[in-house]
């Protein structure tokens, strides 16, 4: 498992890597603003999806992230 430093690398790397560094800071401020509760925002994240298309979207990005390794 990893470190608590180690995984906010990992995520601020993750973001700037999809978003761009700009993006990612507007990202983040727009959360530190608000009063967000993670669990509920992934409770609605997933709520609507089945097992299956969650299991394929996995998958799918398993293999996108891993493509030549």
């Amino acid at each position: 498992m990893k470190t608590e430093s180690i995984l906010k690398i990992d995520g601020i790397n993750a973001l700037i890597e999809k978003l761009g560094p700009v993006d990612a800071e507007r990202f983040i401020s727009s959360i530190l603003k608000e009063d967000f509760d993670y669990t509920i925002w992934q409770k609605n994240l997933f709520e609507k999806k089945s097992l299956k298309s969650l299991s394929k979207e996995a998958m799918k990005s398993y293999k996108d992230h891993n493509k030549g390794k």
